[in-house]
């Protein structure tokens, strides 16, 4: 449960940069852009006392994960109209460089695993299985940003190899852990896998800073570059699924052995 609610947290961090540095760079023209930021911080904060032994009441944890739920939803459609509305519509140049339309997604995830983690530690989902249920929404997760990661690398033209990386390997520990996850039982391929992944997230931000940095003045022209380059607090929601998929595994490792 550890786990899964850390992982939680890791991910709400990242929508949480991600989405103040992408409205700021939007100048918060809509008054409903800071909404994910004040569900993320409260999925934060939900997921470190969690990921610390503590335990929430069930209303909090119903409540804060599904206000994530619901706004990750609505920004979904924020942005799908923002796509729909401009010439073209469904085409790759308003895919890259409209509101991008698989981010919100990130505040669902961290919400729905929010709440599961909350439920396994009160074994609320263990007619379904704890860790079936935390495993199938990480395994889809990373599906989503591997696709999202993916696109934007193909915008960029798969300049550096290690841009690659990103499509291989978060792909096969979903694989992975989905295959697990059938199965009933965790498996040490899965948990390399899945420690690869956490670990490729936190070189992934180390990437895009090095991309930050060569663009002209540096970190001196933060405030630019930061919105212009490639989006530093992106890689680490893979941390936060591989994470989330780790609790997952030991807890179906744990009921599959009895």
């Amino acid at each position: 449960m550890r786990l899964t609610a850390g992982g939680a947290a890791l991910l709400a961090c990242s929508v949480l940069a991600d989405s103040a540095i992408e409205h700021y760079r939007g100048s918060f023209h809509n008054p409903a852009m800071v909404a994910p930021l004040v569900a993320s911080s409260v999925n934060i904060a939900m997921g470190v006392v969690q990921a610390a032994g503590g335990r929430l009441p069930r209303p909090v944890s119903l409540g804060g994960g599904g206000a994530a739920i619901a706004v990750g939803a609505a920004g979904f459609g924020f942005h799908a109209f923002n796509i729909m509305r401009r010439p073209g519509a469904i085409s790759f140049s308003n895919f890259f460089y409209g509101a991008p339309v698989g981010a919100p997604a990130g505040l669902i995830l961290s919400g729905s695993l929010a709440i599961m983690a909350s439920a396994a530690s009160g074994a609320i989902l263990r007619d379904f299985g704890q860790g079936r249920a935390i495993a199938s929404v990480a395994a889809l997760g990373l599906g989503g940003a591997v696709a999202e990661a993916g696109l934007l690398h193909f915008r960029g033209a798969y300049h550096n190899p290690a841009m690659w990386l990103p499509i291989i390997l978060p792909p096969l520990g979903a694989l992975s852990l989905a295959w697990d996850t059938v199965k009933g039982y965790g498996s040490r391929r899965s948990i390399r896998l899945l420690l690869g992944t956490a670990l490729l997230g936190l070189i992934g931000s180390g990437f895009h800073a090095l991309g930050v940095v060569r663009n002209m003045g540096g970190w001196r022209n933060r405030r630019q570059n930061l919105l212009a380059g490639p989006p530093l607090p992106a890689p680490p929601s893979f941390t936060g699924l591989a994470v989330a998929g780790l609790g997952a595994l030991k807890m179906v490792g744990r009921r599959s052995n009895g």
